[in-house]
């Protein structure tokens, strides 16, 4: 990976910019940091969520959580490739896990379709309302790439099936 990973990618830094209206509990339960939680950081957070003190962080790029503490990451599931090109995964502050989405263009269409994270990973077929502001983002980072919250949700899961699996193996 190259040394420009810990950088947040321009769109996600959009996307933090305008930010999610939780709306008393209608809307999207999700706060998007303006950059990545350091190493030292994520490490500490994975180890603490797991129990393993033997872990690193290395494998995710946290860049926001929602209400409950859960963080959105980028998880690094192919070595080599650039972090637009990573998966999307939501691990819940009580071990709910699932892939979101599986590369940020997809993430970014399932939020601006009115998903957030949790909401993808717990209610996927929840019914949405769309965000203008974030589908202008999504529209200028992935043109020709929207789809329903719901679609990018279930490709995630079906792509990704083992995630859940790989974490419960990190508890051990």
């Amino acid at each position: 990976m190259a040394d420009d990973d810990r950088i947040l990618p321009a769109a996600l830094a959009e996307v933090a910019g305008i930010g999610f209206d939780f709306d008393e509990g209608e809307g999207v339960d999700f706060e998007p940091y303006d950059g990545f939680l350091s190493a030292e950081e994520t490490t500490d957070w994975l180890r603490a969520w797991t129990g393993n003190p033997e872990l690193d962080g290395d494998a995710f790029r946290v860049f926001g959580q929602d209400g409950t503490g859960g963080y959105a990451a980028i998880w690094l599931a192919h070595p080599g490739r650039p972090l637009a090109e990573q998966p999307v995964v939501f691990l819940g502050s009580e071990g709910e896990t699932g892939v979101v989405a599986c590369d940020l263009a997809a993430y970014l269409w399932l939020v601006a379709d009115g998903s957030g994270p949790r909401e993808a990973v717990e209610h996927p077929g929840l019914e949405t309302r769309p965000n203008a502001e974030l589908a202008a983002v999504a529209e200028r980072w992935a043109p020709g790439a929207r789809r329903p919250a719901a679609e990018v949700a279930a490709e995630a899961a079906r792509r990704h099936p083992d995630f859940e699996d790989m974490v419960l193996e990190l508890c051990r």
